[in-house]
């Protein structure tokens, strides 16, 4: 008999992955953001968890900590985009963007339903809905991903669409960063909030004036 699915797969960071749910998640190109952000962001985020979890407990505590991981996720995204000029940004390449894009459809249907993406120069907006395909799809292999159906998915688009990409630009070596942000959408308006968020990145970023005139942007109506 198969084991149900592990709430929780950690890499350097943990991730909470609740079977059936819909998830928001971004990636990110391999040295898109400066060693030295990533650092003050944590040791800052790490710190304020610290005094939370002082200050509350139970629910009220849980509700702290998920605006607080709202808050930093904010300030991430912003420094992505702040980042552009000096970090990797071969997805402003049509052929390079096509080729992840393609791929995200390419796993609608086999991994998770497709809600919305989109993708800036040095990073991906994803938001998926994996209620069919947790308990119900096992997959046909063994791994350290297995048994974390959203994390296997994730590990085989970023696969795929690095063997692709790195072809496609004569290149070796790491594409994307290893980790990725993934977050439990909760209810329906943080629903539409997201996806709101998601198509309208690259007008925040001053690269389009409206959404629909970005080539890479994805919303299943």
């Amino acid at each position: 008999m198969t084991s149900p699915p592990r709430d929780f797969y950690r890499r350097r960071l943990p991730h909470w992955h609740p079977a059936g749910q819909t998830f928001f998640i971004t990636f990110r190109l391999t040295n898109s953001l400066p060693i030295a952000v990533i650092q003050q962001l944590q040791e800052e985020r790490e710190r304020e968890r610290k005094k939370i979890r002082v200050q509350f407990s139970g629910p009220e505590q849980y509700e702290e900590l998920y605006k607080l991981d709202k808050k930093y996720f904010g300030r991430y995204d912003a420094w992505l985009d702040r980042c552009v000029a000096e970090s990797p940004r071969w997805l402003v390449q049509e052929n390079i963007a096509r080729i992840v894009a393609e791929q995200i459809h390419a796993l609608n249907g086999e991994r998770y339903r497709l809600i919305a993406y989109c993708l800036m120069p040095n990073h991906g907006h994803l938001m998926i809905d994996t209620a069919d395909y947790f308990a119900s799809n096992p997959m046909p292999h063994a791994g350290r991903t297995a048994p974390y159906p959203l994390a296997d998915a994730l590990k085989l688009l970023k696969g795929r669409t690095s063997r692709y990409c790195n072809q496609a630009l004569h290149r070796e070596g790491a594409f994307w960063h290893h980790e990725s942000y993934d977050h439990v959408v909760r209810n329906e308006k943080e629903y539409q909030r997201i996806i709101w968020y998601i198509v309208n990145n690259p007008v925040k970023a001053g690269l389009v004036e409206n959404w629909e005139a970005w080539p890479f942007t994805y919303y299943a109506e």
